[in-house]
């Protein structure tokens, strides 16, 4: 009955979303071939791990290679090298960050680290977005929403999105929006009980929250896949006899966060939402995304980041799981292409992720990880949101409220910063929408 049950969660839209990811991420670190003038595997990372790459170790964690260094996926604690966190609160120069004028300054100087480094500059040559609604329904989810159909066109003649928007009936007042970058839509009908077993619904308690919920699918902005440079927002970017961005310019990431941007624009002009309050959620490579475009936009008010693992949440520095050098090899399309110059040079980086969740502060961050997804390193993206309270507090905010890592499935929920550790895998559980929900109701109730 246990094994009946999980085959039914993996197979909801957003699990069966998470796990194609995954198995295309093994598919493609499998299918790597090794260059005679390449590290012995082992050579960084866990060498008792040799025997199980490109499997799963006792434990039934992933176990990778990455080649240029011989890196080999390490899940010991004690093989864990000592590391120093970068201080976001310190100047390139040296000087102390003291006040809020001074972070203004160093906010730019992180910001364009990781705008030249990791996730890469947007182009100049970038087209506008215009935006139409197509249809208005109602919808059938409870019948308690109408339905947008908003589509969104990139430049005169390129792709086209679509963007669904469900708004409560009969609000009283503009309605807070939760915007869904995800893989699938999931906005559709909400999926009938099996044999009395009893079905989350997220959607469905976004609106019983009383909020709108938005959703967009990820690869109609940009594909994700390697070599479509001119595929997407980013093909109708390219100069003449351009065919791939520059270097220091974005991956599908950063294009991802751009059109999270672009869809924003549409809807602060909807009257039936609140402007004010607009909250991002996405899931896995997404989660990533929805820091990135949440440390650009402030007009993201709080952000729910789902197992957003390895370049999101989780701190680069600590050599757990999947690894910088690991994303550079099978991903190199999500960043931009100088995240090549930092394979096997973590420690000289002069940023780790908590400076990625500074960039957001004092705004809300909500952050999740898994018990079996120790492969996204749950207990580095802690580590992280705890390195970001110093920030958080300078700016008048509140920090996460401890530093010792949270037993399974007890979150830590702050005002401004949460963390949920907890006992499934990949994924976000009940608990985290509910949670998040009211996380964010805090915030957004204290600027009424």
């Amino acid at each position: 009955m246990h094994w009946r049950r999980r085959r039914r969660l993996l197979l909801s839209p957003v699990a069966l979303t998470l796990v194609l990811g995954t198995v295309c991420a093994v598919r493609f670190v499998e299918a790597q071939t090794k260059s005679a003038t390449d590290p012995p595997p082992g050579t960084a990372g866990n060498a008792k791990n040799v025997p199980f790459i490109g499997g799963r170790d006792a434990h039934g964690n992933p176990v990778r290679l990455a080649r240029r260094t011989g890196h080999v996926s390490n899940y010991d604690e004690a093989l864990v090298p000592a590391y120093t966190l970068p201080d976001p609160l310190t100047m390139s120069d040296g000087r102390r960050v003291a006040s809020v004028e001074q972070w203004a300054a160093r906010r730019q100087e992180i910001l364009s680290f990781y705008r030249q480094h990791i996730y890469g500059r947007v182009p100049e040559r970038v087209p506008r977005v215009t935006w139409r609604v197509t249809e208005t329904a109602e919808h059938a989810r409870e019948g308690a929403a109408v339905a947008k159909t908003v589509l969104g066109r990139v430049g005169d003649a390129g792709p086209q999105w679509r963007l669904t928007l469900l708004v409560p009936k009969n609000a009283a007042a503009p309605a807070p929006v939760l915007l869904n970058l995800s893989f699938f839509d999931v906005s559709g009908p909400a999926r009938r009980p099996k044999n009395d077993e009893p079905v989350f619904d997220p959607v469905a308690a976004v609106l019983a929250n009383g909020w709108a919920y938005a959703h967009i699918r990820y690869g109609e902005i940009q594909p994700d896949r390697a070599d479509q440079w001119r595929q997407g927002v980013i093909g109708q970017s390219l100069e003449d006899g351009q065919d791939r961005p520059a270097d220091d310019e974005w991956g599908a990431i950063g294009a991802w966060a751009w059109g999270v941007s672009r869809v924003i624009d549409y809807l602060e002009s909807d009257r039936d939402l609140d402007a004010s309050k607009i909250s991002l959620t996405g899931a896995s490579r997404l989660g990533k995304t929805a820091l990135w475009a949440a440390a650009q936009d402030e007009r993201i008010a709080c952000v729910f980041s789902v197992v957003p693992g390895e370049m999101g949440a989780s701190l680069i520095r600590r050599d757990w799981g999947e690894t910088l050098d690991d994303m550079a090899q099978n991903f190199p399309w999500q960043f931009a292409g100088n995240l090549q110059n930092w394979v096997g040079k973590w420690s000289e980086l002069p940023v780790d992720q908590h400076m990625l969740i500074s960039l957001i502060a004092p705004r809300p961050v909500y952050v999740n990880g898994g018990l079996s997804d120790q492969w996204s390193d749950p207990k580095g993206e802690f580590l992280a949101m705890v390195a970001a309270g110093p920030v958080y507090r300078l700016l008048g905010a509140s920090d996460l409220g401890t530093s010792m890592l949270p037993g399974l499935d007890q979150p830590v929920i702050g005002k401004h910063l949460a963390f949920h550790y907890h006992s499934q895998g990949h994924r976000s559980v009940p608990e985290d929408w509910r949670l998040f929900l009211r996380f964010a109701d805090q915030h957004y109730q204290t600027k009424r």
